[in-house]
């Protein structure tokens, strides 16, 4: 029997087919395809061509149905970038779709970056008085990271990391919860939640969070989210590193082995000058799953060791 092919299904494809043709015309060695099967691509963005100071690397999926009636999938991959300036790239990528909601939208999104990395650049040109300003805050543990497998660029190949939805009316900033601290060897680990059912209460509920000088001014906000949509039946979910090489993707690895949804988690780290190798890993997701267990989102240990327990067999 014969595939059907829909109309709209192959003006799709056309359209994504000259659209790729265009932009990697456009952009040449900065334009990557890493898998043309699936529909994912790469594209390196940098604030200047010849000496550039600040990239980012956007990575994009492109649905079936875009650009008529869906719009891409991206990822935007920056060490550098965090809390509020991310925040506000994600937005101004969002305002841009909304606006052009059935058209082709990629060019549109890369030249976005470009002036988001050329106005960032020369803010930061008046700030170099005392400090580099866009040195991340990281750790020396980093350096023994390298064999660590980056759980949320992994996820990407199977799983969307946001999918643009219009919730005009969903304004209100979610009422946000703090776990009980972890203190290990001079560094102090903080759990942070809150209840959210869209991408924009999310990006609420960040904001919200780092206008706390303590927090924003963490070593280490990392941060997962997982939102089911019942309508499509399937979860909306993304996660951040924030310069802790991996722990973004395995926070968000817990939310899902929990099977907990519509909420958000933010795990601040304080850098206490002593290395902790992966036991930092263990205090990030202790100290989640213990909030995530005081609100109600996830069963205590033992309750969720006694329904997985198998009956022993008799002995015969």
């Amino acid at each position: 029997m014969a595939d059907v092919t829909h109309p709209e299904d192959a003006s799709d494809l056309l359209d994504q087919i000259e659209e790729v043709e265009a932009l990697s015309s456009i952009y040449g060695d900065e334009w990557c395809v890493i898998d043309e099967a699936s529909r994912i691509f790469c594209i390196r963005i940098s604030d200047d061509l010849e000496e550039p100071k600040l990239t980012v690397c956007l990575q994009i999926i492109l649905p079936p149905d875009y650009p008529s009636a869906a719009p891409p999938i991206y990822q935007i991959n920056a060490a550098w970038l965090r809390g509020l300036e991310r925040t506000e790239l994600a937005s101004g990528l969002e305002d841009l779709y909304a606006g052009h909601a059935g058209e082709s939208i990629l060019h549109l999104w890369v030249e976005r970056v470009r002036e988001f990395l050329v106005d960032k650049s020369r803010r930061s040109e008046t700030e170099e008085a005392s400090e580099e300003p866009l040195q991340r805050n990281v750790t020396a543990e980093e350096e023994d990271d390298e064999d660590v497998p980056d759980l949320r660029t992994l996820k990407l190949n199977t799983e969307p990391s946001h999918l643009f939805v219009d919730h005009s009316n969903d304004v209100e900033i979610p009422p946000i919860k703090h776990g009980t601290t972890i203190t290990d060897r001079g560094s102090t680990f903080q759990p942070h939640l809150a209840p959210v059912v869209t991408p924009k209460q999310v990006k609420l509920f960040l904001g919200k969070l780092y206008e706390n000088k303590k927090i924003s001014g963490a070593t280490h906000n990392i941060y997962a989210y997982r939102i089911y949509c019942e309508e499509k039946n399937r979860f909306l979910q993304d996660c951040e590193d924030d310069g802790e090489t991996a722990a973004g993707g395995r926070l968000l690895h817990l939310l899902q082995i929990l099977d907990v949804r519509n909420v958000a988690v933010v795990v601040s780290r304080w850098y206490g000058g002593v290395l902790l190798g992966p036991d930092r890993f263990k205090h990030i997701n202790n100290c989640a799953r213990n909030l995530l267990v005081e609100e109600g989102y996830a069963a205590p240990s033992d309750e969720a060791a006694k329904k997985t327990k198998r009956p022993k067999s008799k002995k015969k």
